[in-house]
């Protein structure tokens, strides 16, 4: 994996000369509210110190030429061939975001750039959103055009629906955008407000990516989604984001068992994420804030649980995950984060306990598994930018 450094020099190597500017867009770890930004809800989400890196410099005609430093791969395509899938895979989140500018009527000159990054790929933690919105950024900053950064993450949800095909949310790409250091970023995902929620001193959020490849996602999250938007019109609301457990359990005759047990689950998430924020923004004394983090790594717990029974998308990697660090000194709270199926679960870990976390989680996990995980000890940082060099 290559960070900012890594990144400049293998671009000066490549093409002799330096970088005009350099991107960066990071990863998210998503602290509470899983599976509820499709469903119109609310979502608790931080962007961390991982990040994905393109350095680039125009060119006087419309050619690409773009090398991967984590695949060490180089492609050079142009305008005309955005959708060309025989190019290489690690291309596609490039060119959807090219494409979108294209369609939008933007003209982006050619360019030289080095992509790469420290986010590990595929394990939840939203590469693909960083790669859409640091291609955004360093395009529209190639091509002179000014665009708030909500705009530039609405804009990477539409490169997912409209040129990758993956009926996402819009969480992810708002995280990597308007990320704000030291804070977890409250998103309603109906109207698009946002609110910086602290996350407290003194904490810090370990990331750990159990190995198992998340092999069922794209076909079971459109399953889901299905399934949810199925329980609303049932329930008579436009979104499940409107519905309560009154009206849930009022209804509940009309609702299988699966479509009972999702609605379920978006209902209390929302909740929990809602009772996190304030309680996160309300914790002043560093009594009320012990107390804050209490409160806010019982319902961590309690979402895995929901998301392990009701909406049926953990399995047993993560299951053991966040076993082992809810039973640490110094957790206050340990879940499964992202779409599920493999990837990475979060912890929130009293700072002077991090090391001997690591230390007791990792073993113990492997032991379980006979796979060997990644932990990452992250902070909350802030959202996505360009640097003139």
């Amino acid at each position: 994996m290559a960070d900012r450094e890594t990144v400049l020099k293998t671009f000066e190597e490549r093409f002799g000369a330096a970088p005009e500017l350099l991107a960066r867009a990071p990863g998210r770890v998503n602290l509470i509210g899983e599976h509820t930004d499709y469903n119109d809800g609310f979502v608790l989400p931080a962007a961390i110190n991982r990040a994905i890196f393109i350095a680039a410099r125009p060119r006087p005609d419309r050619a690409i030429n773009l090398y991967s430093s984590d695949f060490e791969e180089q492609a050079t395509f142009n305008y005309d061939n955005l959708r060309n899938d025989n190019l290489p895979g690690w291309t596609r989140y490039i060119r959807g975001a090219l494409w979108w500018l294209s369609e939008q009527g933007h003209t982006v000159p050619g360019f030289d750039a080095v992509v790469g990054g420290n986010i590990p790929i595929a394990s939840g933690l939203s590469s693909s959103a960083a790669i859409e919105v640091v291609t955004l950024e360093m395009a529209l900053t190639l091509a002179g055009v000014p665009m708030e950064q909500r705009d530039k993450a609405l804009a990477g949800v539409e490169v997912e629906h409209q040129f990758i095909g993956m009926p996402c949310g819009v969480m992810d790409q708002m995280a990597s955008a308007m990320g704000v250091a030291g804070h977890a970023l409250l998103i309603d995902c109906r109207s698009l407000e946002t609110k910086p929620i602290p996350v407290p001193q003194g904490i810090s959020m370990v990331i750990m990516n159990t190995k198992k490849a998340r092999g069922l996602v794209d076909s079971e999250y459109a399953q889901r989604r299905e399934q949810c938007e199925q329980a609303a019109r049932i329930l008579g609301v436009k979104a499940l984001r409107d519905a309560n457990l009154e009206l849930l359990e009022g209804t509940k005759d009309k609702l299988d068992d699966v479509l009972y047990r999702r609605a379920r689950h978006i209902i209390t998430e929302n909740r929990r994420v809602q009772v996190v924020s304030t309680i996160l923004s309300t914790s002043g004394s560093s009594m009320s804030a012990q107390h804050g983090l209490r409160t806010t790594g019982q319902a961590m717990r309690d979402s895995h649980a929901s998301l392990r029974d009701d909406y049926e998308v953990s399995c047993t990697e993560l299951d053991v995950m966040a076993d082992l660090a809810n039973a640490q000194p110094g957790c206050f709270g340990a879940r499964m984060t992202g779409a599920g199926f493999g990837g990475c679960a979060v912890a929130l870990v009293e700072h002077d306990k991090v090391d001997d976390f690591v230390s007791a989680v990792a073993p113990a996990y492997e032991q379980k598994t006979g796979l060997t995980p990644e932990l990452y000890v992250c902070e909350a940082a802030a959202g996505s930018g360009v640097e003139q060099l």
